[in-house]
């Protein structure tokens, strides 16, 4: 994976998973808190409300600490913000940069927003994942106000992969280059797992992630677990997920149910999952609140986790980031939580699939027109 498309795979990291928002956020804002030299943070969704406020004053707090802070939100993503919240980090020292901000010179970049999800606090400790920095986000997904969601803590030489992901986009937007033991610290091994950080941009590799996940599914030999918020796979990756089934390996999707912030997604969605279902890929709908997670499972060794989700958008429109992870205990840990959730599921098969009533077959081939922007 790392000599044919990206970086190369590191070796001595150790992540740890963290499943919804009341395990998800502690561990962010104790990192960001306890920063001792820098903080780089990207995100998609920042939204207002408590977990928005207390996240600017944890990033407030070090930078008139003397601490160096930088915040990228995507133009779009960041619009439910109040800008109070943004004007008391600024007047802290916070610097925030806004990616792809609308101007009549270049409308088309509208279109391309950054949807990766990245801290890294003093260069040494990491997190990435789904999570978006909104109430959605909070608690334990114990009602469909409260989503469910999983996020990565990672310690380890991978985290300079991750650093450099934030530098990107951040330079696009700035100018400036983040240089220096600040940033870029040698880092012990701090555990036995393998990864690499993966990302894409139109604006440079937008194919690599698609092929990354090309890849993965064509090097599979027995189990695809994919975790998807919104999965509307294109010809090429169906066609890769029939052709596992075929030559044996289980293949098993969950993918939100009725309670979803995006029926459009969804419609579309279900509309491509007849040639699925017909090979035998096992679909499955998440039933108590909105499913938000982002992860593939290979062979019980590769991890996949992310902002990616496996759709048009993800994979050629938008900038986005994936972690992959080499551990087969992780893989297990992991495999696990998608059983639990699995549990919290219903299953569609093939016949039921059929059966759908034609004013839902309507509204789904109607969506999947749409399949190329969703």
């Amino acid at each position: 994976m790392g000599v044919l498309l990206g970086p190369p795979v590191t070796e001595g990291n150790r992540f740890e998973a963290l499943i919804n928002g009341d395990r998800i956020f502690p561990p962010m804002l104790a990192a960001i808190r306890g920063a001792k030299k820098s903080v780089t943070f990207e995100t998609y969704i920042y939204w207002s409300g408590d977990i928005g406020r207390a996240f600017a004053d944890a990033l407030s707090e070090r930078a008139r600490a003397g601490i160096k802070v930088r915040v990228l939100l995507d133009w779009v993503g960041s619009q439910k913000i109040e800008e109070k919240i943004l004007q008391s980090m600024e007047e802290a020292g916070v610097e925030i940069r806004r990616f792809h901000k609308p101007s009549w010179y270049d409308i088309a970049r509208f279109n391309n927003r950054t949807h990766r999800k990245l801290l890294v606090v003093d260069g040494v400790v990491g997190f990435t994942g789904g999570v978006g920095i909104a109430p959605e986000w909070t608690g334990n997904a114990q009602d469909p106000d409260h989503w469910r969601d999983s996020h990565y803590k990672v310690e380890g030489p991978v985290v300079a992969q991750m650093q450099a992901v934030f530098m990107d986009n951040w330079i696009k937007v700035s100018g400036e280059v983040l240089h220096g033991e600040r940033y870029f610290p040698a880092i012990a091994l701090r555990g036995g797992g393998a990864a690499q950080m993966f990302s894409s941009s139109p604006s440079g590799g937008s194919e690599s992630m698609h092929l990354m996940y090309l890849l993965s599914i064509a090097a599979a030999t027995r189990t695809i677990d994919l975790s998807s918020a919104y999965f509307v796979p294109d010809d090429l990756a169906r066609d890769a997920l029939i052709a596992a089934v075929k030559r044996g390996v289980r293949v098993r999707i969950m993918t939100p149910g009725p309670i979803m912030d995006a029926q459009t997604v969804r419609r579309a969605s279900r509309a491509g999952w007849g040639p699925l279902l017909e090979a035998g890929v096992q679909m499955s709908e998440y039933q108590p609140t909105m499913y938000h997670c982002k992860v593939m499972v290979v062979d019980d060794l590769l991890v996949s986790v992310g902002s990616t989700n496996f759709d048009n958008r993800s994979l050629r429109l938008n900038d986005e980031a994936n972690l992959n992870i080499y551990d087969e205990a992780f893989a297990r840990a992991q495999v696990a939580v998608f059983e639990d959730d699995l549990a919290k599921s219903k299953a569609v098969g093939f016949a039921q699939w059929q059966d759908r009533p034609w004013r839902e077959k309507l509204m789904e081939h109607l969506a999947a027109l749409l399949g190329p922007q969703l």
